[in-house]
């Protein structure tokens, strides 16, 4: 059993940050946590991300291209090589994808929202969710599963920036919400009423580290064991015990990767 008992839903495990001392940053993970997802944001860093998954046995993965990378995509057959990807066992999700209007040297929207339609539809066929990084593009986002993601499709927005109101709108259509350290901090407080109204079974708990660590550690490198201190800034915010905070978003985060919650029974 962990010291936490916590899922990181959403890290960078590869990321070169970790370079000087990876190997001592995941032991003492591996005694920390239940389960963490490292994300892929491009061809490169998918594999990256399956690498992990096979070296640590509590690693899972994502695959997918980030809306800040798609100027690497050369042409159609960029698809087949993710279909490749996401059928090994340990890739739980298409991810990182999504929508980002905030750098103006991204791709035009149009070819932003054709990546995210395409890698939704892989997704989609292979009965994996899609982790959802949406900035700056709330509209745009809300709108695609609203009225053209496939049916049945299950996506996680993460690192939630929405308001209330489109919280709402995509809790309806079966949803989860990613809180980070963003909901830890004194400008968040958006953030903080988003996962105060969200549902029990719809939240979900990440680090997106390195970046946005949390209160008291905001500014400095993150890493999935200060999932403890989101957990803990969430239990205050909803109400309930650290202990219930943790329950309720592990069980959620098994039913929105299937695969995760297959293999986390395995080895109960």
């Amino acid at each position: 059993m962990s010291r936490l008992g916590i899922i990181d839903t959403h890290a960078h495990l590869d990321d070169n940050r970790f370079d000087a001392d990876r190997d001592a940053v995941m032991e003492r993970l591996s005694a920390d946590m239940q389960a963490v997802i490292t994300q892929g944001t491009t061809e490169e860093t998918s594999l990256a991300s399956i690498k992990m998954a096979e070296r640590y046995d509590f690693v899972y993965a994502a695959v997918g291209w980030h809306p800040e990378d798609l100027a690497g995509i050369k042409d159609e057959s960029y698809i087949t090589r993710l279909e490749e990807m996401a059928r090994y066992e340990k890739v739980v999700a298409i991810g990182e994808i999504g929508l980002d209007y905030y750098w103006k040297e991204n791709e035009p929207k149009e070819v932003q929202k054709l990546r995210l339609a395409q890698q939704c539809r892989l997704a989609a066929d292979l009965g994996l969710p899609v982790v959802i990084h949406d900035r700056e593009a709330h509209g745009d986002a809300l709108e695609f599963f609203r009225k053209e993601a496939p049916k049945g499709l299950t996506a996680i927005f993460h690192c939630f920036s929405g308001s209330v109101e489109m919280a709402k709108e995509l809790l309806k259509l079966g949803h989860y919400l990613g809180f980070g350290g963003t909901s830890t901090y004194k400008n968040g407080k958006k953030t903080q009423e988003v996962l105060k109204m969200c549902p029990k079974d719809r939240y979900l708990f990440e680090t997106d580290c390195p970046y946005l660590a949390p209160e008291p550690f905001r500014g400095r490198r993150n890493d999935p064991s200060l999932t403890e201190y989101i957990a803990k800034n969430a239990a205050f915010l909803r109400g309930i015990s650290f202990e219930e905070a943790v329950r309720e978003s592990s069980e959620n985060a098994k039913r929105a990767f299937p695969r995760l919650g297959a293999a986390l029974d395995k080895k109960r």
